[in-house]
């Protein structure tokens, strides 16, 4: 039997052992963590006891909260049966109903679906099956994506090259493959109205097309939000844009939907608010609801076609890791989208989110927030020094970590991109619970900031 160790023991062995991502190490190990041992609903509790809400949802993954029964008991069931068989030519029943699922709930041009581990995988999936896409049309001069400045991807090598922020990505420039960039639209930072952002975004983005679309693989986006430049929300009609602009020029349109998919900005994917329709589609965070690392890379059946050939030919998509199509990982999935259908979960997110939004919004009366932007349940607060020029706080200011801190001690784990607080609590949260934590955040930003 394990023995009881007690919480000094507990940080003494973080502190000594775990490298933690994201995170510099020697700030960290100077202060003492929160050690979670259990979750009840949308709350993370330490190993003293103290209840705190769990405002990014664990990393913006969780939808039903923690230690959800139905989720609880489709894995053991499935425990009960087998863990784990290889995927590579044998089949299992949850991966099999899962990805039937999958392509009954994703855009209606999706029709087949490659299991990976973290949406990290899933994107470089999708860029090596763009990539071996065009090379089996016979088509051997596409060699570039488009990607968007400031863009997020996840970390494998492939999903650093088409992404664009320069502070998690310049370190590994020497490893990186070349893309051609185009910008995102960010109507705060941008002078002129939103429509007039987009405009200039569509007009840039035209021109790349226009001078180099024979050599262009296809084109990689977060539809809606882009999540880690800093909750960053589209104008209306630029990802349709995008989309026409594609098929137009005949490249592939990649949709990274890791953050944005499950309920996050109010449907059940981000692209369904200008009903655009992926060639490939990457998905990963809530897919389990936040319980087991799966991700799901979903190709339209022309994409799936170009694969299809005699075992000479060498057709195969030559990629694939231990635990795709995971059992316990696919039977969490199952239980996760149940819980969607049987609760009309996505229905209470769209009339929650109304009730967020305007509360969030009521931040711009604080006198350093500078910007309150999001969808659905998929937010960002803004933090500047000087709101009549936006001048943003300095680096070593630690603003937007300053602020998590004081969540923390009052309540909540936040964690911030740079100057901007990142909310985003789990689907299921009440709107009691949505009040308390807001409250807790305009309390936290004005005591640091004021």
């Amino acid at each position: 039997m394990t023995r009881e160790y007690s919480t000094e023991e507990i940080a003494d062995k973080d502190r000594r052992f775990v490298w933690h991502p994201f995170t510099q190490m020697q700030e960290y190990m100077a202060a003492d963590p929160v050690i979670v041992e259990r979750g009840e609903g949308i709350q993370l509790i330490d190993v003293n006891g103290r209840a705190y809400y769990d405002g990014v949802s664990s990393l913006w993954l969780n939808v039903h909260g923690h230690c959800v029964p139905e989720i609880n008991a489709a894995i053991t069931t499935q425990l009960d049966r087998i863990a784990h068989s290889t995927l590579l030519g044998c089949a299992n029943v949850p991966s099999a109903c899962l990805a039937e699922k999958l392509v009954s709930l994703t855009p209606a041009s999706l029709t087949r679906v490659f299991y990976s581990d973290s949406g990290s995988e899933a994107v470089e999936i999708g860029l090596k099956i763009a990539y071996q896409y065009w090379r089996q049309q016979g088509d051997d001069h596409r060699r570039y994506f488009v990607n968007m400045t400031d863009a997020y991807h996840g970390d494998t090598v492939g999903s650093v090259s088409v992404g664009g922020i320069d502070l998690f990505h310049r370190v590994y420039s020497d490893l990186l493959f070349p893309t051609l960039s185009v910008p995102y639209p960010h109507p705060y930072r941008f002078d002129g109205t939103p429509a007039e952002c987009a405009r200039h975004c569509l007009d840039e983005l035209d021109r790349v097309l226009a001078e180099r679309h024979s050599e262009i693989i296809g084109l990689i986006v977060e539809p809606i939000v882009q999540g880690a430049a800093g909750m960053i929300v589209m104008p209306d009609g630029y990802l349709k844009g995008i989309e026409n602009r594609c098929r137009e020029f005949e490249i592939l349109l990649l949709t990274d939907e890791v953050a944005t998919g499950w309920g996050r900005t109010g449907p059940l994917f981000a692209c369904e608010h200008e009903a655009v329709k992926p060639d490939i589609l990457m998905t990963a965070k809530g897919l389990t609801g936040g319980y087991l690392p799966l991700a799901a890379t979903l190709t339209a059946d022309h994409v799936f076609d170009a694969f299809l050939g005699d075992y000479s030919e060498q057709k195969t998509f030559f990629h694939g890791h231990s635990y795709t199509g995971n059992q316990l990982c696919c039977a969490a999935a199952l239980a996760s989208i149940d819980l969607f259908e049987k609760r009309n979960l996505i229905d209470s997110v769209r009339l929650k989110s109304e009730t967020l939004a305007a509360r969030l919004q009521e931040f711009a009366n604080c006198a350093q927030v500078g910007d309150v932007r999001g969808k659905g349940f998929m937010w960002g607060v803004e933090l500047v020094r000087d709101k009549a020029t936006k001048l943003p706080y300095g680096w070593e200011e630690r603003m937007g970590i300053r602020v998590c801190n004081r969540c923390r001690e009052l309540g909540m784990i936040l964690r911030s991109l740079g100057n901007v607080v990142v909310f985003m609590p789990p689907l299921a949260s009440s709107e009691k619970e949505i009040e308390e934590m807001i409250g807790i955040l305009h309390r936290a930003i004005v005591e640091v900031t004021e």
